[in-house]
C-alpha cells in the first residue's frame, strides 16, 4: 500500500470513530509504527487529522460534532494527561482513610482511582475501569453499581435505582463541559447517572481540566450551586474562575509541578 492509499484509509477511519491509536493503525495498515507516525505528521500538517498523544483524532473543524457526543474512554484518557494527573493528586488530598466516597466514570476519575489503590476507604463506583483497577490492585472496600454496561464510556447504568443506596461524604465526578449552567454531558444517560446519586452524598467534587470550559454539551448533570469544589489546572481563564467563585464553588488549582 503506497502513501496516498494509507492516508486515505487513515482519514476514512476517523469517519467511523473520533480517535485511533498508532497501534490500531499499524495493525490495520500492516506497516510499521514509524511509517504511521510519519503519515500522521503529514496529515496533521495538512489539516486533515489532529495529532494527539498516542494517535490521531478528528480535526478542530469537527469540534461541534465532538461536543455533541462523549469521547470514548480510551481516547479521553490520552488527552491532557499531565493536567489530569495533577488534578487527581489534589483530589486524593480530599480523601481521608475510613471515608466513604463515590467515584463516577471518566478518565480523570480513573486517574484518581489509581492514586487510591493503597488507601483504606469505602468506594462505590459505576465505572468499569475504576472498578477494575480498585478490584485488582486496591485495598478498599468496593461496591460496584449494577446495570447494563455502556462500553464507550465504561459506565454501568440501570433504569432502576439501587435497592440499597450507598451514602458517601464525597462524590467525585468528571465533566464533558462546564459552563454557567453547570456540569454538562452530551448523553442524557451520563447526566442521569450523576443526578441519581446526588441525594446520597454530602459534597460534590468536580474534576475538570481547563479545556472543559470551552465545551458546551446539551444535558445539564448538576448546577454550579450544587458543586462543593471544582479541581482544575492552571490553564483556567480568569473569567471562568470568577464564574465559579461567584457561584460559591470552592476552586482548587492543580499545577503540573505537583506531578
Amino acid at each position: 500500500m503506497n502513501e496516498s492509499e494509507r492516508h486515505r484509509v487513515i482519514v476514512e477511519t476517523l469517519k467511523d470513530q473520533p480517535f485511533s491509536t498508532v497501534k490500531d493503525l499499524t495493525a490495520k495498515l500492516d506497516t510499521s509504527a514509524a511509517t504511521i507516525r510519519r503519515d500522521i505528521a503529514k496529515l496533521h500538517e495538512a489539516g486533515m487529522v489532529r495529532k494527539v498523544f498516542g494517535g490521531i483524532a478528528t480535526t478542530e473543524g469537527q469540534v461541534e460534532k465532538d461536543r455533541l457526543s462523549a469521547r470514548p474512554f480510551e481516547e479521553s484518557r490520552m488527552l491532557a494527561v499531565e493536567q489530569k494527573k495533577a488534578i487527581a493528586i489534589e483530589a486524593e488530598k480530599l480523601c481521608r482513610d475510613g471515608d466513604s466516597i463515590i467515584i463516577n466514570g471518566g478518565s480523570t476519575c480513573y486517574l484518581l482511582a489509581l492514586r487510591l489503590v493503597a488507601r483504606s476507604l469505602r468506594v462505590y463506583t459505576n465505572s468499569m475501569p475504576v472498578a477494575a483497577v480498585l478490584g485488582e490492585r486496591g485495598t478498599s472496600q468496593l461496591v460496584v453499581a449494577g446495570g447494563e454496561l455502556y462500553r464507550e464510556s465504561g459506565l454501568l447504568y440501570s433504569p432502576q435505582p439501587d435497592p440499597s443506596p450507598f451514602y458517601a461524604s464525597r462524590f467525585f465526578i468528571g465533566a464533558q463541559g462546564v459552563s454557567l449552567e453547570g456540569v454538562t454531558e452530551s448523553h442524557p444517560m451520563l447526566a442521569r447517572a450523576v443526578e441519581r446519586l446526588l441525594g446520597q452524598v454530602d459534597e460534590l467534587v468536580v474534576l475538570a481540566d481547563s479545556r472543559k470550559f470551552d465545551v458546551r454539551a446539551r444535558h445539564v448533570a448538576v448546577s454550579l450551586a450544587r458543586i462543593s469544589a471544582l479541581i482544575t489546572d492552571d490553564g483556567l481563564r480568569d473569567t471562568d474562575a470568577r464564574m465559579l467563585e461567584d457561584a460559591g464553588v470552592r476552586l482548587i488549582i492543580a499545577t503540573s509541578d505537583s506531578t
